[in-house]
């Protein structure tokens, strides 16, 4: 899951986060709400490897709500210093206790087919990025992550 030579370029962060909740809002028996913060967020990031982080983290929001459930997907921003967190939250089916210590492992999925990177290349593009990412699950009920970002003043 290692995310080579980053080329990276000063962006707005929004755009790429627009982009990608458009993308994944079409999909049937799917409610994405976004809440940005009201203004440019500039990040200096590789903007490829941020769009497949952000791909991965609502693509994986998505799949974790059961086929029967209408997914609620809330997709929200804050400042918090020299930071933008991220808040990607859904109404899933949380992640077990016993797979949590696991979940940014390579190779470790959750899913029947997959190959278990996803997870460990969005901690890598974030650490790459000088951020941090993290969850909080509840079992049933659904799974928030944080991605945390500096901006660029």
């Amino acid at each position: 899951a290692n995310i080579g030579n980053p080329n990276n370029e000063i962006f707005d962060l929004n755009q790429t986060l627009q982009l990608v909740i458009q993308l994944h809002a079409i999909e049937d028996n799917l409610h994405i709400k976004w809440r940005p913060v009201q203004q440019r967020i500039m990040v200096n990031a590789d903007k490829t490897h941020v769009n497949r982080l952000f791909n991965n983290l609502l693509q994986n929001a998505i799949q974790s709500v059961p086929k029967f459930r209408l997914a609620n997907i809330e997709v929200e921003e804050a400042l918090k210093g020299d930071s933008i967190l991220v808040i990607i939250k859904d109404n899933g089916a949380g992640i077990p206790e016993d797979m949590r210590s696991r979940i940014f492992t390579p190779n470790f999925t959750t899913k029947t087919s997959g190959t278990g990177l996803g997870l460990a290349m969005c901690k890598s593009i974030v650490e790459q990025c000088k951020g941090n990412i993290w969850f909080e699950t509840q079992e049933g009920v659904g799974t928030t992550f944080f991605v945390e970002l500096p901006i660029v003043k």
